[in-house]
């Protein structure tokens, strides 16, 4: 291999049109993380860049749908992406966005330098047109009748009943989804990117030079290269996106895919001053991390991108991944059937690990697979908390019952073949993690860091120090072999934390507290090593790794998931939009109204409540006082866009604490048949703390 000087890694760019999913975590953001945290481990020049890709059709969809523009869409997502990611320890060096100038000057600039150099060709063709919208219809924008199955709501690429890829021409009575009139077909300018002249380049480069790429990756691209490449055209009719940088272009912006991979350079310009040493240096080693519906994209389009271009250098791989399915049906995000990372994080809080050993203990690395509610809870009890947990706390009770809380001296003199397999074992499971990883084998690398604590767990249960305890008093001398197995279990659990690291880093946090020692025991050069922790050296006393999942726990995340697909398909199926209410309460009492106390406030601060998607922290102006109300309103608005607002509060109500909060009062809302929330509030502005009657 290549003696590469630093290391470019880039995950996909989520669509900021909705939440991310398990099947985006297990597919990239994971096995992105797991690589990059090893490559830190062994100190190698590595960043790590990501961000939201904000254009294209479903950011638009999402606007429509929701009857808000597409920059409130991106910007309600791209918060809640990049608070998933934290939350579940996805270490990006940047975490950016598509919809920022420095990418839209970057966009703009790789263009033109493509257009001047000759790379496009200009082509009319006729393409439909909404004329009540006056606008062009990309795809997602037609809908008609499944030639198919008769679904009367495919869209003009797929549908999503039976699956079927369609082109518009294809639909039964097409309608345009703005204005559901009948498109009529209009002339339309586009550039073309000419594929085809890359197509004996792109051949050498990836069927003869990159043969070491994962069968999935290598074969996709054989057979496109095998059909033979087309011109693929490069812009779009929209309003919404980067604007194609030429004075006859009014009305187009840039395809989404010629867009989107250079935001990989967009964001490491926005990262650092030195971001052509990641780009534009033969001695970068570029890793494109992605779903394999994304594999023509990084690996045919984007390489003849950069070829055109002339300035850039090339992946050295691009480790695609297989999808994830749940319980066994393939994730649909419209019709609601997936695990949302951001409420996983709020329904298991302290949890990230576990999901994070889930997804790549089961990674569709080679093959879809599935996850299954069930798989979840018996891998966490029966493999976190039977296996590495139970070893860790064993070890860590039995050193404070049997060894005063002190690491014990290791006896060479009395050592046994147990002990000297132990080792062993340790030595081999650095190189066995080590070459996993480097060959992105994650699923298989795990696998021998659970198989270490599985041979610790079963030399501990051979040695029996409590047993050797029982009979000190009658020899002396057994303590020697008490505090060799200590001594060795203390050291391979100080070894667990660097193999673990790169999987389950906050696990390997919680080791690094209970042993006392420094975050850079971590190094992996330190991985092997039975000097980790001193001779005499006093441990923390023992916590629990990880806690057991109840059933209950289970069958909540079922029913959840099964009724979110219910909910979805119900909205889908209503003919039209129904202004219906919710069925009134039960009859109260005059008397029972006038005690409630409502006032008007204004809201003078307003925050995000770290780890809870859907709740913001508010200080109401309520006149004679100020007041902190906590309110689950955070997935419909930002905090920046409802100061000054003026809300009706309930002033009396009972405080109640929220994620840590004291909440003094509740904040009135209207909520529509689709769950859309609206502040209800004065028509006119009145002093803070009028009273509402």
């Amino acid at each position: 291999m290549k003696n590469f000087k630093r290391h470019l890694i880039t995950a996909a760019l989520p669509y900021a049109n909705g939440p991310v999913h398990i099947g985006h975590m297990a597919g990239v953001y994971l096995p992105s993380d797991i690589f990059v945290r090893f490559l830190r481990a062994q100190k190698k020049e590595v960043i790590f860049v990501c961000g939201s890709d904000e254009h294209g059709v479903p950011i638009t969809i999402r606007a429509m749908k929701e009857n808000v523009s597409p920059q409130q869409i991106v910007d309600k997502y791209h918060q809640i992406i990049k608070e998933s990611m934290l939350g579940m320890g996805i270490s990006f060096d940047i975490y950016s966005r598509t919809s920022n100038p420095v990418h839209h000057d970057t966009a703009a600039a790789f263009f033109k330098k493509l257009y001047d150099d000759g790379a496009f060709t200009e082509k009319i063709s006729e393409q439909y047109f909404d004329e009540k919208a006056n606008t062009f219809l990309a795809d997602r924008y037609i809908i008609g009748t499944c030639p198919v199955c008769g679904n009367e709501n495919a869209y003009g690429d797929q549908c999503e009943k039976c699956g079927s890829s369609l082109s518009p021409e294809q639909l039964i009575n097409p309608r345009s989804a703005l204005s559901d009139s009948i498109p009529v077909k209009r002339s339309t300018k586009h550039w073309y990117l000419q594929l085809q002249q890359y197509e004996d380049w792109l051949k050498t480069w990836i069927l003869e030079d990159h043969k070491e790429w994962k069968p999935n990756v290598y074969g996709q691209c054989k057979s496109w290269l095998d059909n033979g490449l087309q011109s693929r055209a490069m812009t779009r009719d929209s309003n919404w996106g980067v604007k194609v940088p030429l004075p006859d272009a009014e009305g187009k912006v840039l395809y989404v895919w010629f867009d989107a991979p250079i935001g990989y350079i967009s964001a490491t310009k926005e990262l650092t001053d030195q971001w052509k040493d990641y780009w534009q240096r033969e001695d970068t080693r570029l890793i494109h991390f992605i779903g394999k519906d994304n594999i023509v994209f990084h690996c045919i389009i984007f390489p003849a991108m950069l070829k055109a271009h002339g300035s850039y250098i090339f992946p050295e791989n691009v480790p695609a991944n297989e999808f994830l399915n749940i319980e066994g049906q393939k994730v649909s995000t419209s019709r609601n059937w997936a695990v949302w990372v951001n409420e996983y994080l709020e329904d298991f809080p302290g949890c990230e690990d576990v999901l994070r050993y889930v997804l790549c203990a089961n990674a569709p690395e080679t093959k879809d697979n599935d996850f299954t509610w069930k798989d979840f809870q018996e891998r966490n009890n029966g493999e976190l908390v039977n296996i590495f947990g139970n070893f860790v706390n064993r070890t860590m009770v039995l050193m404070h019952k049997l060894c005063h809380g002190k690491v014990p001296v290791f006896h060479n003199d009395i050592m046994d073949e147990k002990d000297q397999q132990l080792i062993r074992d340790i030595h081999s499971t650095k190189t066995n993690v080590e070459y996993n990883i480097e060959h992105f084998k994650f699923r298989e690398a795990l696998f021998e860091v659970m198989d270490l604590a599985r041979k610790a767990n079963k030399y501990m249960q051979e040695k029996e120090p409590w047993m050797l305890a029982k009979k000190i008093n009658e020899d002396p001398a057994l303590q020697k072999s008490i505090d060799n197995c200590i001594h060795l279990c203390l050291q391979l659990t100080a070894n667990l934390a660097i193999f673990i690291n790169p999987f389950l880093p906050f696990t390997a946090k919680k080791l690094l507290h209970q042993l006392k020692i420094v975050e850079r025991v971590l190094d992996w050069e330190n991985a092997g090593s039975l000097k980790l922790l001193s001779v005499g050296y006093s441990l923390r006393p023992p916590e629990l790794l990880f806690r057991k999942i109840e059933d209950e726990e289970i069958e909540k995340q079922i029913l959840k998931l099964k009724q979110g697909q219910i909910n979805m398909e119900n909205q889908v199926n209503q003919p039209e939009e129904k202004n219906e209410t919710q069925p009134l309460k039960p009859t109260i009492q005059f008397d029972d109204f006038s005690k409630i106390d409502l006032r008007i406030g204004v809201i003078l601060e307003a925050e995000k409540v770290e780890k809870a998607d859907k709740l913001l922290k508010l200080v109401i102006d309520l006149g004679s006082e100020t007041r902190t109300i906590v309110s689950g309103i955070a997935l419909h608005f930002t905090p920046e866009e409802i100061i000054g607002k003026q809300v009706v509060v309930v002033a009396n109500l009972a405080p109640r604490k929220m994620r840590g909060i004291e909440s003094n009062g509740m904040i009135l809302m209207a909520e529509d048949v689709h769950g859309k929330l609206f502040f209800v509030g004065p028509d006119s502005s009145l002093p803070p703390g009028s009273k509402v009657s």
